[in-house]
């Protein structure tokens, strides 16, 4: 017995010396990964100006996929982008936040217009047809598909916000229902990146 227990932790402790030591992450969200660095859009926002991430340069990005039909995730995760924004303080002058639309044929510019800032002026609503609608989802990995229901349809959607540093680069993905407290320290730290250099 006290053999095999020996050579049982000797095993753990070789496997355990076999990968890469990795240092713990300082963010609370999950790191996006090299496939999604350069994912970009072609959009235009709910004012009438078609945008890019190259727009917001030098700002960190808050980007999220959702739709105004919703009736749960993305007032929620809107509202609590908006608590994260109080929590920044003066760093909110330096983060945009922006909505993508994963609904074009009901999310018409001027409801747009209206729903997304009413949970903080400076949010911005982007759309396109469903051409540039698929591409920007294809480019993000998210997923989103209509749902007939008894009144019409939802849109069943991937959620999860991405955090885009200074420089355009997705760096973070967080979960649906992660903290306002969590995004606000993720956002800072990408700031705080961009301050170093």
């Amino acid at each position: 017995m006290l053999l095999r227990n020996f050579w049982l932790l000797l095993l753990i402790g070789l496997l355990a010396g076999c990968g890469e030591p990795r240092l713990p992450s300082p963010f609370h969200a999950s790191e996006a990964g090299t496939k999604l660095a350069q994912a970009d859009f072609r959009l235009t926002d709910h004012n009438g100006k078609p945008r890019s991430l190259a727009d917001f340069r030098g700002k960190a990005v808050v980007l999220f996929f959702g739709y105004t039909h919703c009736p749960d995730v993305c007032p929620t995760t809107l509202a609590d982008l908006a608590q994260t924004m109080r929590l920044l303080g003066k760093d909110a002058a330096r983060v945009q936040v922006l909505f993508v639309t994963v609904d074009p044929e009901r999310d018409r510019p001027e409801m747009l217009a209206q729903y997304v800032p009413a949970f903080e002026p400076s949010f911005l609503a982007l759309y396109g047809d469903a051409q540039a609608t698929a591409q920007v989802a294809k480019a993000f990995g998210v997923v989103y598909q209509r749902q007939p229901t008894s009144s019409g349809y939802n849109m069943d959607h991937s959620a999860g916000t991405f955090l885009i540093d200074t420089e355009g680069r997705t760096r973070l993905l967080a979960p649906y229902g992660q903290r306002a407290e969590w995004l606000a320290d993720d956002i800072r730290l990408l700031l705080a990146l961009d301050r170093s250099k």
